[in-house]
């Protein structure tokens, strides 16, 4: 296990390239399941949970070729299903939860799937009904394992299109869905589906395969399904999420800092998010710069209330982002109600930064108040340890920040999601090191 040693309360400055989207990989990842034919893809990142996934289509028996940095060819063109079955499988597949989302292309292709319950973030209840509901609306059938905990569908007759509406806009429950329904007979409807950027990826990317789904970027998705798909090649978008948190690092350490090819059209609204919260940030082509800021004060409504930052699927703000905003807050000027619906688990790490001096009130296990500081008094240094990725980083983000060395353990969480973090922060200045 390794550990985060942290000195705070130095300025960053310099500049910082986004990583490939670690959700949109998960996904197009395992797309390369639904057809024989070569698929390249770019600006993979180089983080557990990819490379985890990465092993598990190895071990299924995709062909992997590494041309470059984050640049693959993927091959799924002699298969050993029996891998499914086994106890490596077993292993490998519960320690990830972005496994699940190898079930759909496997269902739509060989007419069966399984995987054991996968792993991933303690954030709270992450049912998977949404992806099984939606197989067995298409024609598997589904069974599983109890003792072992083991899910499975299949379909040797294969899969028909249908209408479904989804009772939440999961995105992996829709990329999986999708994925199953591209090789379906017929055409499926899927309303109240996912819309979000990395979903749209995964759209795009199916029908240069030669899919045909229409009403991508929106919440009905229409799949008329074809015999089979062809090869494309691929490149993965910036992750939105890395781009929130360097956003909120610059904001707290009061650095001047520019985060480089962005993809602006598909940030959505967390540029403004983050403006509401009177952090100045400006487009310089693809960049975002953000220049040095001694103060900045959170906005309130028309009518003078408190200010809340609330999660909402797409093109509401990500629920990944709201702890980031939670440490952000506890130096603005003001005060805000962080409003987490989705994960019942996920605002348990606040307990951290009351440690490090932060004013924060845990109003129940979805909603926290947060009085800024206004760095009138800096947060502290301690000892912590990364209960999941978002957390991991947010508390990373106070710690750079604080006065004094911290220490942050089961940092693996963090290396889960952010490439490289060390190096790539310790390249604007920042004073961490790993120790093993």
């Amino acid at each position: 296990m390794g550990i985060f040693k942290i000195e705070g309360g130095h300025k960053l400055k310099g500049s910082i390239q986004p990583q490939g989207a670690k959700n949109e990989a998960l996904q197009i990842l395992c797309a390369v399941l639904l057809t024989p034919e070569k698929i390249e893809i770019k600006n993979i990142p180089d983080i557990i949970d990819v490379n985890k996934l990465v092993s598990v289509l190895e071990h299924l028996g995709v062909k992997t070729q590494k041309k470059g940095k984050g640049h693959y060819i993927f091959q799924a063109d002699d298969l050993d299903l029996s891998y499914l079955e086994s106890e490596l499988f077993k292993q490998e597949g519960s320690s990830l939860r972005g496994s699940i989302m190898i079930v759909g292309p496997l269902l739509a292709r060989f007419g069966k799937g399984y995987i054991p319950r996968p792993g991933g973030d303690k954030i709270g209840r992450r049912r998977l009904d949404t992806h099984f509901e939606g197989f067995i609306k298409l024609g598997a059938t589904f069974r599983y394992n109890r003792e072992e905990r083991f899910y499975g569908v299949e379909a040797p007759k294969g899969l028909t299109g249908t209408y479904m509406l989804l009772d939440q806009a999961s995105v992996t429950g829709t990329a999986n869905i999708v994925m199953a329904a591209v090789l379906a007979k017929g055409i499926t409807t899927i309303y109240n589906a996912a819309c979000e950027p990395y979903l749209q990826q995964l759209c795009n990317m199916l029908n240069s395969m030669g899919a045909k789904i229409s009403g991508v970027g929106s919440n009905l998705l229409t799949i008329e399904g074809v015999e089979a798909l062809g090869g494309c090649s691929h490149v993965i978008l910036p992750d939105m999420i890395e781009i929130g948190s360097w956003i909120g690092l610059a904001a707290m350490t009061r650095s001047e800092l520019t985060i480089k090819n962005v993809s602006w059209e598909n940030l959505g609204i967390i540029p403004d998010t983050f403006r509401k919260l009177g952090i100045t940030l400006e487009k310089k082509g693809d960049d975002i710069y953000i220049p040095e800021q001694d103060h900045y004060e959170i906005q309130s409504y028309i009518d003078g209330s408190i200010l809340t930052i609330a999660d909402a699927p797409w093109p509401g703000f990500t629920p990944d982002l709201l702890s980031i905003v939670l440490v952000v807050c506890t130096q603005a000027r003001g005060s805000v109600l962080i409003h987490q619906k989705m994960f019942e688990s996920r605002l348990f790490f606040v307990d951290k930064l009351i440690d490090m001096g932060a004013k924060i009130i845990l109003c129940d296990p979805h909603r926290a108040t947060v009085i800024g500081h206004d760095f009138q008094s800096m947060l502290k240094a301690t000892t912590m340890v990364s209960p999941d990725i978002r957390a991991g980083i947010s508390l990373l983000i106070a710690a750079l920040s604080a006065t004094g060395t911290s220490t942050i353990h089961n940092i693996e969480q963090i290396d889960r999601g952010y490439e490289h973090i060390v190096e790539r922060l310790q390249g604007i200045g920042a004073k961490i090191s790993r120790i093993e």
